[in-house]
């Protein structure tokens, strides 16, 4: 790492990454992914929306996130209720933001074959259908048809109150430097209307990540910038089994970023460890590059460049030096205090851990990992050990974190739908958005949101090898820098 850090950048932030980088994993860890197992410290280089401005005013969104491992199942059958049950669709929920791991069954043909675009189409329709239709708005069958583009954007036709357009793009994962090009597409006709709007979607491999916002919202609103991007870490450090999808908006002068993940499995000694090394993966190679087509319009290009950050997913993290009995002796006395002492991630929101800085609610539900395939309302395994089942302490593997000012916690829970062996993690979130008080207060139509264009090899990680070698604190500075470059020149 250079030691001549820019002047932007924090004596407290390089001690610490210093810190990260020598306690980085060797490269040993990309061989071990299996494919299946059933106060801020940056706030001196954290771009704030927050800061007074006398053209500007605030206003409160209110965000659900939401994360479900489904354990390969397709999305069918009671699901259609589950979902509806999960979501709960009501006016107080301004924008849906949902995760999902394993929409696709984690074996070799598929993480290493050809992408399936139904299977995002199929995911996406539900979820439509689930808020929606409990309101009484139709909700039609998405039509397919491939284009090359890797952003999903939303489009109003002019003169078409009643008419919307839906594309979402071509998937890049890098394997090894080599990009493997799926094109998918869906495009649909609401006659009559929606409550929610799809906003962006992204698929790699079994990785899921669908945003949805009112409909009223992307009206009164200008919305922009609306990217995505895909890292795979899984095995060999560049498969999708394993790695996060993101999208990254811009409502009125406040960015979001928003970042589904599906980390390394196991609770042996070591495997917290190649969690911790994809999580740094992911925030040195999620990128969102600029355009020609953005112009003067300015958007973050790195994940904490961010004014409001929402991380979620099955992050694996489990329950570290304790039994198992004794953990289901937790679990039965509901003494969620006592469990929390030994679980993972919470240390790593330490000083010196990954997420160091991050917030979380406070955990007051039981373990959402692993129950029984056979029977969803116990926990697998256990003493007597039953025969077939995998022997998993249950651990509290799906999370929601956040990062950034302007965010209040309002709800963290989890739901009893018995459909995989994770039951699905939500929370509601309170939040303020930047708006200007001008009439006319950005170049972009508030009606359009421009796709991002870029060559294949740009897209999925943030380049070749060499590049996804970059540190997370130079991706930092060159977005702040391009940032107060471009202000000056306006």
């Amino acid at each position: 790492m250079n030691d001549k850090n820019p002047k932007s950048s924090s004596g407290k932030f390089r001690k610490w990454f210093k810190r990260k980088h020598k306690k980085k994993q060797p490269d040993p860890y990309y061989l071990q992914d299996e494919l299946s197992d059933g106060d801020d410290f940056m706030e001196d280089i954290y771009v704030s929306s927050l800061e007074i401005d006398p053209c500007t005013s605030t206003n409160e969104l209110r965000i659900f996130v939401g994360t479900w491992n489904v354990a390969g199942r397709a999305p069918v059958g009671s699901l259609a209720v589950d979902l509806e049950e999960w979501l709960k669709p009501q006016d107080a929920v301004d924008i849906y933001v949902l995760g999902f791991q394993e929409i696709v069954p984690l074996k070799t043909r598929t993480v290493i074959g050809a992408e399936d675009p139904r299977k995002a189409t199929n995911w996406n329709l539900l979820i439509g259908k689930a808020l929606n239709e409990s309101s009484g708005c139709p909700w039609l069958t998405p039509m397919l048809n491939p284009i090359s583009s890797d952003s999903y954007h939303y489009v109003r036709n002019p003169g078409l109150e009643k008419r919307a357009s839906f594309s979402a793009i071509c998937d890049n994962t890098r394997m090894r430097g080599k990009p493997i090009t799926q094109h998918r597409h869906h495009q649909q006709a609401v006659i009559g209307g929606s409550k929610y709007k799809l906003m962006a979607s992204k698929k790699m491999v079994g990785v899921f990540i669908s945003v949805w916002m009112k409909e009223e919202l992307v009206t009164k609103y200008s919305v922009s910038n609306v990217k995505v991007s895909s890292v795979a870490c899984g095995i060999m450090g560049y498969l999708g089994n394993k790695g996060s999808v993101s999208v990254s908006m811009s409502i009125e002068r406040t960015s979001f970023c928003f970042i589904a993940a599906h980390l390394a499995s196991g609770e042996k000694q070591g495997d917290e460890g190649r969690r911790n090394h994809q999580v740094s993966e992911i925030f040195k190679r999620t990128s969102f590059p600029r355009s020609a087509k953005d112009e003067h319009n300015i958007h973050p290009l790195t994940i904490l460049g961010h004014d409001r950050i929402f991380w979620f997913g099955d992050l694996n993290y489990r329950l570290y030096n304790l039994e198992d009995n004794l953990a289901r002796h937790l679990i039965q006395k509901k003494d969620w205090k006592a469990l929390q002492e030994f679980d993972q991630l919470r240390r790593e929101q330490e000083d010196g851990g990954v997420f160091q800085g991050w917030r979380e609610g406070n955990i007051e539900f039981a373990p959402t990992y692993k129950y029984s395939s056979s029977n969803f309302n116990r926990y697998s395994g256990g003493v007597p050990s039953r025969s077939g089942e995998k022997q998993r302490t249950p651990a509290w593997c799906d999370r929601i974190l956040w990062y950034g000012k302007g965010v209040k916690l309002l709800s963290y829970l989890r739901s009893e739908i018995k459909f995989s062996d994770h039951r699905p993690v939500s929370a509601l979130f309170s939040t303020q958005i930047e708006v200007n008080k001008s009439s006319n207060p950005r170049i972009f139509s508030k009606d359009t949101i421009v796709p991002n264009i870029m060559p294949p090899e740009q897209i999925g990680t943030s380049g070749n090898y060499e590049e996804g070698k970059a540190t997370l604190l130079s991706l930092i500075v060159k977005d702040t820098e391009a940032s107060s470059i471009h202000t000056k020149k306006l």
